[in-house]
């Protein structure tokens, strides 16, 4: 059976920053008939839940693998390394499961793909994709954000 790797909250995990889920039945109807490997990259990488709510600053996730760009919370406090650190336990999780595909949460500054916040913290979105879902797509692995959410 082939297996998908999951944002954790899209599955109903209570682990977004603001210690909710973002269920999404559009997202469940793309993972049927899959072995669904569920994963919150910025647990993984050591955040608390509920947390502070973080952006990528100076570009994407490309960017933050890159160097160039860093994962700020908007009280200013610099979370790239637990952003980093998440993403590599995510595709570390995906080859371990099998994974070729990720179904991830919308514009999140580790899940987005296509659209993450523009780092200023008032809604605005840029293109790009978050640090977890650029560091699967270098590796092989299709990423899709969930519709629906």
């Amino acid at each position: 059976m082939e297996s998908i790797l999951v944002s954790a909250c899209l599955r109903g995990v209570p682990c977004r920053f603001d210690a909710r889920a973002k269920e999404s039945e559009e997202a469940a109807e793309l993972a049927v008939g899959r072995r669904i490997v569920s994963f919150c990259p910025e647990v993984a990488g050591g955040l608390a839940t509920p947390r502070r709510p973080a952006e990528i600053v100076g570009g994407d996730g490309h960017a933050v693998l890159d160097g160039t760009a860093r994962v700020i919370e908007d009280t200013g406090r610099d979370v790239t390394a637990a952003f980093v650190a998440g993403a590599e336990r995510a595709l570390a999780a995906a080859r371990q499961q099998g994974c070729t595909e990720a179904l991830l949460m919308p514009r999140s500054p580790s899940c987005g793909r296509g659209a993450v916040y523009d780092g200023s913290f008032g809604g605005e979105w840029v293109a790009g994709d978050g640090v977890t879902a650029a560091l699967l797509e270098r590796n092989g692995i299709r990423v899709r954000p969930a519709p629906g959410v």
